[in-house]
Formats: structure tokens, C-alpha cells, sequence
């Protein structure tokens, strides 16, 4: 998501000048960085971070932005659920159906829906489940998946390719398959008035705004200009 964060993610922010932001999947921590860096700008700012296992130096962090830094080192579909609301969201997390479509209904949960970023809408988790914990997903949500990689219009699995480290579905396409399919279906099962962005270079990013009021009308038409303006 960190190719997005100059061209799309910062300037919505500054649009929207949310203060509450959740980041699910944090990495290494760069694109954490960039959030903190905006929280810090805007009264009363904070970044929630989730993430079973991050790989920077959590304590180094919370000693530099204080209260504005909250670390919660937990799986997302056990934290969101949980949470008061938000003004923004970012879910870079396991790029699966069961995942992303849960943590969707969750934020939906705590009153105005937040501004939700997605990262790869785009080939090849748009329409493939990927896993990084297998065991965390139910059986009945879970794909038959490999440790092997993928190549474009490719749909078996192949030795080498594309993210072969980690557990990817087998096949792609089908119901309940992959990133896009979970936002698909999200929206068409809320009640509430969303209108989905999408930027579809590196894997794609997908905005979710809500749509309720000529103010939400007005964001929503700013955001797609700027996402057609970044050319990505």
C-alpha cells in the first residue's frame, strides 16, 4: 500500500482530515510511519495499528509518538469487532474473502462508516484467497491452498512465481474467492450508501467512502479526481 501513500492515501487524508485511523497489517512498518507522520498534524490524532506479529520496533514508536501510536498485536477479526469507531481504515492484512469481507461488517458495526483503503483489488488476490495462517480461516471459508506461486492468466498454481512463500488458493475465481469478491459482496449486502475508488496499478487499491449527503457527494467526487489524477 506504501506505492499509493504520496500520490492517493495522503491527499485523501488531508481532504478528509480524519483523526481516528486504524491500520490492519503493518509489515514493516513503513507505510506505519507515513500515518503517523499525518496523525501527528491533525488535533487529537491517533493511529491504531493491528497486527499478530510486526516486524519494526513497536516500543521505539510508542516512545516517539506517545499517545498518538497504539499497537495491538492480535489477529484484525478479533480486534475490529471489539473497537469504538473510527474515521479511517486501512486493511493490508491476510488478503482472503472470509478476512476482508468480516473486517468490512465490523467497522460497519460502530456507527458512520469509516473511509476504508484496501490494498489488491488488482491480480492476483482480487480473485485468489492468499493465507498467511491457514488455521485462523474456517474450514468452511477456506480454500484448498499451496505454498507455491502464481503467474498472470495462469489459474493452477505454479513452483515458482509471484508470492510463493506464502499459502494461496488453488484455484482462482469462483464464490468467496479473494479480495475484490469480498468488497463486491460487502456492498451489495449493506444497507448502507458506499460508493467504492479504484487505482489499479501495483496489485490496485480500492477506496470505500460513504455516500449519504451532498457533503459525502462532494468528498466522493474530490477523491475521484484525485484518484484519476495520480494516474495509478
Amino acid at each position: 500500500m506504501i506505492h499509493f501513500w504520496h500520490g492517493i492515501i495522503r491527499p485523501v487524508l488531508e481532504l478528509a482530515r480524519p483523526a481516528t485511523i486504524v491500520e490492519v497489517g503493518c509489515a514493516q512498518g513503513l507505510n506505519t510511519l507515513n500515518l503517523l507522520s499525518y496523525v501527528r498534524s491533525v488535533p487529537q490524532g491517533r493511529l491504531v495499528a493491528v497486527d499478530p506479529s510486526p516486524q519494526f520496533d513497536v516500543g521505539a514508536l510508542q516512545q516517539q509518538f506517545g499517545s498518538a501510536f497504539v499497537m495491538i498485536p492480535d489477529f484484525s477479526l478479533n480486534v475490529l469487532p471489539q473497537m469504538g469507531p473510527c474515521d479511517a481504515a486501512l486493511l493490508d492484512g491476510d488478503h482472503n474473502w472470509y478476512t476482508v469481507y468480516h473486517e468490512l461488517k465490523a467497522l460497519e458495526g460502530h456507527g458512520r462508516y469509516p473511509i476504508v483503503f484496501l490494498h489488491d483489488l488488482e491480480w492476483p488476490y482480487g480473485r485468489r484467497d492468499m493465507y498467511y495462517f491457514p488455521e485462523s480461516i474456517p474450514e468452511a471459508y477456506r480454500k484448498p491452498s499451496a505454498r507455491k506461486g502464481m503467474l498472470p492468466g495462469v489459474n493452477e498454481l505454479v513452483e515458482s512465481g509471484h508470492n510463493s512463500s506464502v499459502h494461496n488458493a488453488e484455484y482462482e475465481y469462483g464464490e468467496r474467492n479473494g479480495v475484490l469478491t469480498a468488497v463486491e459482496d460487502f456492498l451489495r449486502d449493506t444497507r448502507l450508501r458506499l460508493r467504492l475508488h479504484r487505482a489499479r496499478s501495483q496489485h490496485g487499491l480500492g477506496i470505500i467512502v460513504p455516500d449519504e449527503s451532498v457533503q459525502d457527494h462532494q468528498l466522493n467526487e474530490a477523491i475521484h479526481f484525485i484518484v484519476a489524477a495520480s494516474g495509478l
